[in-house]
């Protein structure tokens, strides 16, 4: 991704340490989830959904006990056999015993108001610029300028490099596909908004970096 401000990784070490501190003493099964994604960082939400869409190997759009089970798992986060019966009865409503997992990641994610979602709505549909419902590489030299980078500026790293870069922050829990779905934008921005508590920053910091 882009490079943030200082102030904006201050930000986000603060919530990381937030949250950490306050996993200790949660009890509800998907906020020790969602805490412990956040204790990981702005992309800790994004890892979580990598690895649970990498279990649906049949590309159902669900996950049955086992799978479900193994996601939490992998994610660092020991619950109970009875925390995790209560937490898959909670999203298997219909008692089919399977969970679609997009729907529990819609739960784990923490909230984000309107506005900010329709920010990272705006930014995901200008970078699209196929329109096929996915970023790539392509897409992106149309819209993310490297010029101000730092290591662009500085003869580091060229521009191809830099966009690589920004495409692995999205290529967590062990897929390399070099695609971003729109899920998978929202899971990061999700993770990063948790991290700025003023709408107005998260506001700057989306128009500045997509010229939104």
């Amino acid at each position: 991704m882009f490079r943030h401000p200082s102030a904006q990784t201050c930000n986000e070490q603060r919530m990381s340490d937030q949250a950490n501190r306050l996993l200790q003493t949660a009890r509800e099964p998907i906020h020790r989830i969602r805490l412990a994604c956040l204790a990981r960082g702005a992309t800790g939400i994004l890892e979580f959904g990598r690895v649970f869409r990498r279990f649906d190997n049949d590309a159902s759009g669900s996950l049955k006990m086992d799978e479900f089970t193994q996601g939490v798992q992998e994610c660092g986060l020991n619950l109970t056999d009875e925390e995790m019966s209560e937490l898959f009865a909670q999203f298997d409503a219909d008692n089919s015993g399977s969970v679609d997992y997009n729907e529990f990641l819609r739960a784990i994610r923490p909230p984000l108001n309107q506005h900010r979602l329709s920010l990272i709505d705006l930014a995901f549909t200008k970078l699209d610029a196929t329109k096929d419902g996915k970023i790539e590489i392509d897409d992106l030299k149309h819209h993310y300028n490297v010029h101000n980078h730092p290591d662009y500026l500085n003869g580091k790293r060229t521009e191809e490099e830099i966009l690589k870069d920004f495409l692995a922050k999205f290529e967590q829990g062990g897929i390399i596909d070099g695609v971003i779905t729109k899920e998978e934008f929202i899971d990061y921005y999700s993770g990063l908004s948790a991290s700025i508590d003023n709408d107005m920053y998260f506001d700057l910091i989306m128009r500045q970096a997509w010229k939104l």
